[in-house]
């Protein structure tokens, strides 16, 4: 079984997580929406990744921490599953922000993806290469852009002609 799980740094995060929740559900891919924090319940985080370990499940975590960001470099260096850090202050903080979600020792990868949505498709394409049904929707769903760029086009190079 193919399984996300969202981990929130704090509460505050949930309008962000949502976004990338949603995104996922739209492809049916199952989701956890979790909340621990690397600085203040490091034990607890800790026990949650070796309980999510034992699922035997397919998983990617998503992580979703403001400030220093510490959720994703800790969550990548236990090596159970790939991270994508997907903070949500990257606008207000900039650079400084991506160095301190992403800049990680070598032997400890995170991906980072700084727009809720995108992080949510990157995981779906994950998953897809392991999952045929999954690979296809999101070929029909490239298919559906595809068409209504095309029709959007011909009805714009229309108007501009009369």
């Amino acid at each position: 079984m193919q399984r996300a799980i969202i981990i929130m740094g704090s509460k505050s995060d949930a309008e962000f997580a949502e976004k990338i929740r949603s995104t996922l559900v739209s492809y049916s891919v199952m989701c956890d929406v979790r909340i621990a924090s690397a600085h203040r319940t490091t034990e607890y985080l800790l026990g949650m990744l070796k309980e999510y370990s034992l699922l035997e499940d397919e998983i990617v975590a998503i992580t979703v921490a403001g400030l220093s960001d510490a959720l994703s470099g800790v969550v990548a260096a236990q090596r159970l599953f790939p991270v994508v850090a997907c903070p949500p202050d990257t606008e207000k903080l900039g650079f400084p922000k991506v160095f301190s979600s992403a800049f990680t020792p070598p032997d400890v990868p995170v991906a980072f993806v700084s727009d809720p949505v995108k992080a949510a498709n990157f995981v779906v394409q994950i998953f897809a290469l392991s999952n045929k049904s999954l690979s296809e929707l999101v070929e029909k769903r490239l298919k559906e852009k595809q068409n209504l760029i095309i029709s959007e086009d011909k009805d714009f190079a229309q108007r501009k002609s009369q």
